[in-house]
């Protein structure tokens, strides 16, 4: 039987993407074999609060950071939907576009999963698709998965695999914790270095960085779009 192609979809708001994103990404296709590898930022994310720069910006700025990347892809869907992004409706039209012959991974921090449970029908994603999950610098780690919420303790209890090989024995269902590069890199420090005229150089791409200064993104006299 031929195994599924595996697609992972990385969702964030991206504001703005950066290395930590970046390097994450790139070991989850080497390390797990995913095919494609598609950046889905959000456009109005329910849990967090609204995003600096406009979802137009955030798409050009991935654009710049991915465009030598074989592997990586901008999907712009949830920018272009109007209200609140919804993982739930996205991953279905991932599964109606690719039918039953590709496995999903959503790529997920570390604390936004200890949160999943706040989600929007959150339990439909065990059936749509794996969820990778990437721990972050500083945060609560999902190892111990003693301290998550009692709710998602017991709908993740039969989940759990540390072998990213078997990602590719079903379609679905599956929780894997990825041991990636931690970068102590984020955007809220990217931001805040940008606001107070601070270098941001090696914290992300060199096009990313002269997209922010040429738009004056997070200076206070951001260009919108």
């Amino acid at each position: 039987m031929t195994r599924p192609s595996l697609i992972g979809v990385y969702g964030g708001t991206f504001d703005p993407v950066h290395y930590g994103h970046l390097r994450v990404a790139e070991e989850l296709v080497e390390t797990v074999g995913l095919d494609r590898l598609y950046f889905m930022p959000a456009g109005e994310p329910r849990l967090r609060d609204v995003p600096a720069a406009s979802a137009y910006h955030r798409a050009q700025m991935m654009v710049l950071a991915t465009k030598d990347n074989q592997h990586f892809f901008l999907d712009e869907r949830e920018i272009e939907r109007s209200g609140e992004s919804n993982t739930v409706e996205s991953l279905h039209e991932y599964r109606e576009q690719h039918g039953e012959h590709i496995a999903l991974c959503f790529i997920i921090g570390a604390d936004a999963f200890c949160k999943i449970h706040q989600w929007y029908h959150w339990r439909e994603l065990f059936q749509l698709c794996h969820l990778i999950v990437v721990e972050r610098p500083n945060c609560q780690r999902v190892a111990d998965r003693c301290d998550l919420p009692s709710e998602l303790q017991s709908a993740c209890e039969f989940r759990w695999t540390s072998n990213p090989h078997d990602l590719k024995r079903r379609l679905n269902g599956m929780i894997y914790i990825a041991p990636t590069t931690l970068l102590d890199i984020s955007a809220t420090q990217i931001r805040d270095h940008v606001t107070a005229n601070e270098s941001i150089r090696y914290l992300l791409p060199d096009n990313v960085s002269d997209y922010i200064k040429t738009h004056h993104l997070y200076s206070g006299n951001n260009e919108f779009k």
